[in-house]
């Protein structure tokens, strides 16, 4: 799944390409991705048509689309949903896209989601703040607001293994499962240490991690290890980067003589050094 460094570098993306562009159509062979709170796909279409796309952000993992008219667009990517941007001429849709934004001047954005998952809704700007996706969301890790005595309250009182707490999307947002496990190994915490049972300088390192890793990801434009691509159907650098995750089997980078091993902490796996990360 897209997590933050990849939505920030979609977002970065589409702010550069298409902000200021109007939406002239949709289309869609998947009309699931747009529920039917909102009246289903043709209720979407009639709300978001002759729309100005005013500004592109993020919450989390959640792509905000402000749009003219106090509308707002929602769109999140889900496991396998990448958004990609172009001046095409669409005469055969490959099996992976399966929704298409018409816009001004030509361009489109188009999703892509092979696992089709993917969510988008419209609503209106004064009911945003009141949407399930993100009303109970966590602080974004990479604010320049977002200090440690922030990180410290939040997980004061919290019970848990550390790499579960940091995926949980209403402490925290943006954080998945390939950047927990490369911020605990920088940490030197184990995915499976009590979260309760750390002390205060321990939480400094995961909060001096979090920080370090997620700026180093947006720089290196996120992880293309599955899925994801960029808006303009490129790859993301962290993958060669990466510490921890997908590394089992491989040696410490940190040349302590580790292995870097696997566990399964519910649905995730987590990748650590026992060496360098003792529980």
């Amino acid at each position: 799944m897209p997590e933050l460094p990849e939505v920030q570098t979609t977002v970065d993306g589409l702010n550069r390409k298409i902000k200021g562009l109007t939406i002239t159509e949709v289309w869609t062979d998947w009309p699931k991705s747009f529920g039917r709170s909102q009246g289903g796909f043709s209720g979407f279409k009639k709300k978001v048509r002759g729309k100005k796309i005013i500004k592109i952000w993020r919450i989390g993992k959640n792509i905000i689309f402000n749009l003219s008219g106090e509308k707002i667009m929602l769109i999140h990517q889900k496991m396998t949903g990448h958004l990609l941007v172009g001046n095409w001429r669409i005469e055969k849709v490959n099996s992976y896209i399966h929704v298409v934004f018409s816009l001004s001047k030509g361009e489109k954005m188009a999703l892509s989601d092979v696992r089709k998952f993917a969510k988008i809704l419209i609503v209106n700007k004064k009911d945003f703040k009141n949407l399930e996706d993100i009303k109970n969301i966590g602080p974004d890790p990479l604010s320049p607001n977002f200090k440690l005595g922030d990180f410290k309250k939040l997980i004061a009182g919290k019970r848990g293994p550390a790499k579960k707490i940091l995926m949980n999307q209403n402490i925290i947002s943006g954080i998945g499962n390939i950047y927990a496990d490369e911020i605990l190994f920088v940490a030197k915490i184990h995915p499976l240490a009590r979260i309760e049972k750390l002390n205060d300088e321990k939480l400094k390192q995961i909060f001096k991690a979090i920080k370090k890793i997620l700026k180093k990801a947006v720089k290196l434009r996120g992880t293309s290890t599955y899925d994801y691509r960029d808006t303009a159907g490129k790859p993301g650098h962290y993958g060669e980067a990466r510490l921890a995750y997908q590394r089992n089997g491989g040696k410490c980078p940190n040349r302590c003589g580790g292995i870097i091993k696997k566990v399964k902490i519910g649905e995730h796996s987590a990748h650590f050094c026992p060496i360098c990360q003792k529980v």
